[in-house]
């Protein structure tokens, strides 16, 4: 049943499932007074044929639809919750409703955008934080709507972010100044993206700056867990059991970072004094234990986004790629190395 994207309109969907222009509309729009079995007969062909209403038809139907669609991988986690209340108070005051898609896992991602454009019609798509597969762009490049992301990703849309490489070098290069030379890093990973799709600038920061310090790279100093607190305290525990522990722990986040220190006092260490530890984020926890990081501003990285999206589709000028700088905030778990 192939056809030429660019012709296949709604009369083909209705042609191909038996139906009236008018009953594939209605089925098509989700609207009322068409049979259950019709409705799933329509969309299964529009998705068979990628069909997805022309935003210009969709406009002069009835005008903009006022709804954006916002995609997240977590909702549970802070860093996810304070980046979607951000974009989601610029484009409330906007008077735009945000339609949320809670795309957990691999198999709900494909999930996702496989049945996106058929199934919904929104303004614009706002993805949150993580790597948009090429698949996955051709999908969301079928709606022909606004897409943005938000929190860093892998993908050719206008985006807002931090540069982690950076935020990584802040970090690395404040324990190097306060003497140390044997540093171990925490890696953390999401256990649901693909490796090859794993953002690697926080790692990258920490071997760049060893090598510009002129200090050898052991592997045995490195370790990479899932994202997580109960991960980070983990890792700590197989740093601590090599016959050389380091003197300071470099971690991707505060959530492992909080995690590290845990263990580390769980063990009878002091931090500072044995062992420094920062991580990165800025965690509303960090505050309260003290704990030396990286801030990076999650809840302005959504406003910004949110105010991208209104430029882009009142049709102003505005920057492709925003990156919002990162700041060290030193704190009391760091210190110089024991001599």
């Amino acid at each position: 049943m192939a056809q030429n994207l660019a012709k296949i309109n709604m009369a083909d969907v209705a042609r191909a499932a038996g139906v009236s222009m008018a009953t594939a509309s209605r089925a098509l729009n989700n609207e009322s007074g068409v049979a259950e079995a019709t409705r799933r007969r329509v969309l299964a062909i529009a998705e068979e044929l990628s069909y997805v209403v022309s935003p210009e038809a969709s406009r002069l139907a009835g005008g903009a639809t006022g709804r954006v669609a916002v995609v997240v991988p977590h909702l549970s986690r802070w860093y996810f919750g304070a980046l979607l209340e951000g974009l989601e108070s610029v484009l409330r005051a906007a008077d735009l409703d945000v339609l949320l898609y809670h795309v957990g896992g691999i198999d709900d991602r494909h999930d996702f955008f496989h049945r996106l454009p058929a199934r919904r019609k929104v303004d614009a798509v706002v993805v949150l934080a993580f790597p948009v597969e090429e698949e996955e762009q051709r999908r969301l490049s079928l709606m022909g709507v606004t897409i943005i992301a938000a929190g860093g990703q892998h993908a050719p849309y206008p985006n807002v972010s931090i540069d982690d490489e950076t935020a990584g070098r802040q970090a690395m290069d404040h324990l190097l100044f306060l003497g140390h030379r044997r540093i171990a890093m925490i890696a953390a990973v999401d256990p649901d993206q693909p490796d090859d799709e794993q953002p690697s600038g926080r790692s990258n920061a920490y071997h760049a700056a060893l090598r510009e310090a002129g200090i050898p790279f052991d592997e045995r100093l490195v370790v990479t867990v899932d994202w997580g607190g109960a991960e980070g305290a983990d890792a700590m525990a197989k740093l601590l059991s090599q016959p050389q522990p380091p003197t300071a722990v470099y971690a991707h986040s505060d959530e492992v970072a909080l995690g590290a220190v845990r263990t580390l006092r769980r063990s009878g260490l002091r931090v500072p004094d044995d062992i420094s530890v920062i991580g990165i984020d800025d965690h509303p926890l960090a505050e309260l234990t003290d704990l030396t990081t990286v801030r990076q501003p999650v809840r302005q990285q959504g406003e910004l986004a949110g105010r991208m999206l209104m430029d882009i589709l009142r049709g102003d000028r505005t920057d492709h790629d925003v990156v919002v700088p990162t700041q060290l905030v030193i704190r009391g778990s760091t210190a110089p190395p024991r001599t």
